[in-house]
């Protein structure tokens, strides 16, 4: 089963960070930065506050093209070889990242995050909130 399809996306925003070691997984990181949202976008952020998670989708720009040598690969915390689709490696047929990060503060197209594990520039393709259950989902309907 193979289609042919360009899928194009345009960031919405980037990531700014002083950081100048990124930790490997947003569940070990503490660093802070910042998500630079373009204004445009300004409306959509009206309900990002203080003390909830949000799902940052991005795109991991600065890793090598992807090649059949990096279906199985070895993590930094494992010794064995595990196939690319069972790990967070930022070298994947689709270099698209996912953190979940704890939102500090938002200021107009601003929001200030923690718990970073991207690079100063990285280009955010989406945000999505956290959902821990389908009660804390603002736009989930009970259907019963």
């Amino acid at each position: 089963m193979s289609r042919n399809m360009n899928i194009e996306m345009e960031p919405i925003g980037f990531v700014q960070t002083d950081a100048e070691k990124i930790p490997r997984h947003w569940s070990i990181s503490d660093e802070e930065g910042t998500l630079v949202i373009d204004e445009k976008y300004l409306h959509g952020l009206k309900d990002i506050k203080a003390g909830q998670r949000i799902v940052v989708i991005f795109h991991f720009h600065r890793s090598p093209k992807f090649t059949s040598q990096f279906l199985s690969q070895t993590p930094p915390n494992r010794e064995e070889q595990l196939g690319v689709f069972s790990i967070c490696s930022p070298i994947r047929p689709n270099p698209i990242g996912m953190s979940v990060l704890e939102v500090l503060r938002r200021e107009n197209n601003v929001i200030y995050v923690k718990g970073l594990d991207m690079q100063d520039g990285t280009p955010v393709l989406d945000i999505k909130p956290h959902v821990e259950d389908k009660h804390s989902c603002p736009s989930f309907k009970d259907k019963r």
